[in-house]
């Protein structure tokens, strides 16, 4: 096959020209049956994206990754800076779960899943098709000199896509901040939070940036999981993939011609009809390979299906296969390093779920106030000063919060407060404390003492702190 014998294709991206401009993907309005399944999945996600942040598990935001407070919900539990480990294991899963899928499945994640793919294709590029028309309509209208069509067909989209990005900027806002936040700064007028409305507007600008006019360079050039690829794929993957074997036959593709025996000729099933180009988001021939390009969107196999199905053809020329099943007929089989993956996945799955049963509502720390020595009293009592703080990861206030001395017989008392009082739903309680025990229960210089905290009479955690106390010499 010509084409696989020249690999200068693969010297540059598809969407640069030779002399280094930007080459406009005007793609085809694709149609078929994994579009229409694309069209369910991505409307499915698109709601769901929208929906997320608004959405609340036991008064926990379903999904936040408030960075500048470093607070995270994933699926309604609520992680605290506290609970960072947590985070970051959950983030491994994340990454391995997707690693694997790749080396299964290929970029499948990019064409079916990723929101860039999603709310370009499925919202940009569809209204781009209801005002501009198809692939041809498209390429006329860049074309023509501006006049009253060009100006009211692209200030039109214009509008649009800027109202979409600043839909797009608020559900943003409502991961970082928290939709209630978000909703505040709304009712309470825009221009009093100018902050939030400032870093509201760039994110619209940025989002109109990437769906206008940076659009598939994103996938091409900014993102790295593209790139991936090359470490990830083998010959078992299972990708989007022309089979050459078939569309090449002896002596290559050629023109379909009417009542002409191409079998006979030994040309392959491909009549170089350049729809499968035409209608790929990226701009590129699937039929050179695999390649950096292709985010494994489908659209190639309808194309190609269509036409295969136009001129009495098989279908399934282009589809999803493994280079070793065009080349040997090979089948699916689970290989050696998924089931790594796979292992790995469910270690870190069982881990994180056995932390997650494990953590306890309330993160308590107690330590004894820097610089501060004991203090000797009446009766052969010592006394050590301590901070406490106090870390409600609930939805919910836990009232009649109290501390006991659990390690050795002494008295705990709390410093310009109640001894008894209220940790608030998702928020800190701080203060300080004056822990006293005789030196007859303590066993030289340092001691560890351990205190539990109550809600009322139920132990809701317990902590451990360094008490001082005098020398003793022997």
């Amino acid at each position: 096959m010509e084409t696989q014998d020249n690999d200068i294709f693969r010297d540059s991206i598809g969407t640069i020209t030779e002399d280094g401009k930007r080459a406009w993907v005007f793609p085809k309005k694709p149609s078929g049956k994994f579009y229409k399944y694309r069209k369910l999945v991505s409307y499915f996600l698109i709601a769901f994206l929208v929906l997320a942040p608004f959405i609340k598990i036991n008064g926990n935001q379903f999904l936040m990754f408030n960075v500048l407070e470093r607070r995270f919900n994933i699926f309604g539990f609520p992680f605290w800076p506290q609970d960072f480990h947590l985070f970051v294991i959950s983030m491994i899963i994340g990454v391995i779960f997707i690693a694997l899928f790749t080396v299964a499945f290929g970029r499948i994640f990019c064409g079916w899943i990723c929101p860039q793919t999603i709310f370009m294709e499925m919202v940009f590029r569809r209204i781009e098709y209801w005002i501009e028309g198809d692939r041809g309509k498209q390429i006329r209208l860049s074309k023509q000199p501006w006049n009253a069509e060009k100006i009211r067909k692209k200030g039109l989209k214009l509008i649009i896509f800027l109202f979409i990005s600043f839909v797009i900027a608020n559900v943003f806002l409502a991961y970082l901040i928290g939709s209630e936040e978000l909703i505040n700064y709304i009712t309470g007028g825009p221009f009093n939070h100018l902050s939030t409305l400032i870093s509201l507007l760039i994110f619209t600008a940025v989002f109109y940036f990437v769906f206008a006019w940076f659009r598939e360079q994103v996938c091409i050039i900014a993102c790295p999981y593209g790139r991936l690829q090359g470490v990830l794929l083998d010959t078992k993957s299972v990708v989007v993939a022309y089979d050459h074997k078939r569309g090449e036959a002896e002596n290559g593709r050629k023109k379909f011609r009417k009542n002409e025996d191409r079998q006979e000729l030994g040309h392959g099933d491909c009549i170089d009809c350049f729809q499968c180009v035409n209608v790929c988001p990226t701009g590129i021939d699937i039929r050179n390979g695999t390649q950096l390009e292709c985010v494994n969107c489908t659209a190639c196999i309808d194309e190609c299906d269509h036409i295969m199905e136009s001129i009495d053809l098989p279908k399934g020329l282009i589809r999803y296969a493994s280079e070793e099943n065009i080349e040997k007929k090979t089948p699916f089989r689970v290989t050696a390093r998924m089931k790594g993956y796979i292992a790995v996945l469910v270690i870190l799955t069982g881990l994180l779920t056995g932390m997650l049963f494990l953590r306890n509502d309330v993160e308590a720390n107690i330590l004894r106030l820097p610089g501060q020595l004991y203090e000797h009293k009446e009766n052969n009592i010592i006394s050590n000063v301590f901070t406490y703080k106090l870390v409600n990861k609930t939805s919910k206030d836990i009232n009649d919060v109290h501390f006991k001395l659990m390690s050795q017989k002494g008295t705990l008392k709390l410093v310009a407060t109640h001894d008894r009082f209220v940790v608030p739903s998702q928020g800190i309680a701080k203060g300080t404390l004056f822990v006293e025990i005789n030196n007859s229960a303590l066993s030289g210089d340092r001691n560890k003492i351990r205190i539990g905290v109550y809600a009322g009479d139920k132990l809701i955690e317990t902590t451990t702190a360094n008490f001082l106390g005098p020398r003793s010499y022997k």
